[in-house]
């Protein structure tokens, strides 16, 4: 009975008088503890218990911290930290990314030997246009990883599907002018077409694709901290009275001619980067194109270059626009993309001039052609076209003292290598010459 009173009693949660007015004890507090030390002594139970903590405090020890997921709290989008998704240690946690990889690279040193660099993540938008692709070869090439963005307007799945293969390349079918969400660590930004051709096509959208696509893309260098190059044009300097032309130059421009879309657009363009860079700390560098040539140009796309080989080619008369004495500078691909790559790399915002400073008048052009083609072309006259600029050359001495740049490829080194692209894309003939951009200084 007293057993049986003694277990009825301990399943109350307060003490109970019995009959004859005895009172048990409350429980002792530090029973329960006692009760545990006791349960950990039997059978050896403690040494489980310290040999489990010892195995997963190594556990954790050995394992790197960049393989866990974090969270962005400005989007509940999750972003994985883990360097075979994103190619890089760990998230970034500002927009200056690039300060504090340059200042681990410093702190460490040499890399010892059996590891590579990280490779970024980098979108290239136009990039199966023909320059984009070549900056895609080049980025490929050197370990990044590459995600093209095209709305195929102009470029051609030809020109970068040597990539598909490769688990580094992604192609997204996408115009800029609608949002995009991506995580990246730069942004080239090529998207828009950039012949009188096609830009004059539907001007309206040019000029949407420099605006609203170049505020897509700032939007998205913002949001997840990746550096941004915009790609724009000589045609900021319209028709210049300055001759050559430095970046400290404001232009001549008609702000309602048939150019203008794309003239003010690239301004615009500029405009915008300039102001997300001191307005919201994006870092942004821009770059003003002069006219360039190689493998992968549309053959019917108006310009000058890919006119006169295309006409020689068939056979047909160079046409020459005006009296011929209109000026132009001609750098080669493989030039421009490694300028392009040096101002993303560097630490200057620019803007900053990409091109060959060697000048050509148009009949001087016509002539290399025949030289290199075919020299019994006809070279035949026409009306010049509206808003066409007199004089166009390259002041690169900004490019030189702080990209270290400079074009090494001449005209007569880098036409043959276009003359043999345009030859197997008009006629197929594959024994001709390789597409390659890459040539001998």
């Amino acid at each position: 009975m007293e057993k049986g009173s003694e277990l009825t009693y301990r399943g109350h949660e307060e003490a109970q008088p019995t009959a004859d007015g005895y009172t048990p004890k409350p429980p002792k507090p530090w029973l329960s503890v006692v009760r545990l030390i006791r349960y950990l002594l039997r059978e050896q139970r403690l040494i489980f218990v310290l040999v489990g903590i010892a195995i997963a405090t190594v556990f954790f020890a050995l394992l790197p911290s960049s393989s866990h997921g974090s969270y962005r709290h400005d989007s509940d989008v999750p972003i994985l930290d883990s360097i075979s998704y994103f190619g890089r240690d760990s998230y970034r946690q500002s927009n200056k990314p690039y300060e504090q990889h340059r200042m681990l690279v410093h702190s460490i040193g040499k890399v010892p030997l059996g590891l590579k660099r990280k490779g970024l993540r980098i979108v290239v938008t136009g990039g199966a246009g023909f320059v984009g692709s070549h900056l895609v070869d080049r980025l490929i090439a050197r370990g990044d990883s590459v995600i093209v963005v095209d709305n195929f307007f102009t470029g051609r799945k030809e020109n970068v599907m040597h990539h598909f293969s490769n688990p580094r390349f992604e192609l997204i079918r996408h115009d800029v002018v609608e949002p995009l969400l991506l995580e990246v660590d730069q942004i080239y930004h090529l998207a828009c077409p950039a012949s009188p051709v096609h830009y004059k096509f539907n001007p309206v959208k040019t000029i949407k694709t420099n605006v609203v696509g170049t505020l897509n893309m700032l939007g998205l260098a913002k949001r997840v901290g990746a550096r941004f190059l915009l790609t724009s044009t000589s045609e900021v300097y319209g028709d210049p009275l300055q001759h050559p032309q430095v970046e400290t130059y404001w232009g001549n421009v008609n702000p309602i001619g048939v150019r203008s879309c794309y003239d003010e657009g690239k301004r615009t363009a500029e405009t915008l980067t300039m102001d997300y860079h001191r307005g919201a700390g994006v870092e942004v560098r821009i770059a003003r194109i002069f006219n360039t040539y190689g493998p992968r140009m549309c053959i019917d796309d108006g310009r000058v270059v890919s006119n006169f080989v295309a006409q020689a080619l068939r056979k047909e008369p160079l046409t020459v626009y005006g009296d011929g004495k209109q000026t132009r500078s001609f750098q080669y691909v493989s030039d421009l993309v490694e300028g392009l790559m040096r101002l993303m790399e560097g630490e200057h915002v620019g803007p900053f001039n990409l091109g060959n400073p060697g000048e050509f008048t148009m009949l001087e052009l016509a002539q290399v052609v025949q030289e290199t083609i075919d020299p019994n072309a006809k070279i035949e006259f026409r009306a010049n076209t509206e808003d066409d600029p007199h004089k166009r050359k390259p002041d690169i001495t900004k490019a030189k003292d702080q990209l270290g740049w400079e074009p090494k490829v001449s005209l007569r080194k880098g036409l043959p290598l276009m003359v043999s692209d345009f030859r197997q894309r008009i006629f197929g003939d594959h024994k001709e010459g390789s597409t390659t951009s890459t040539v001998s200084s």
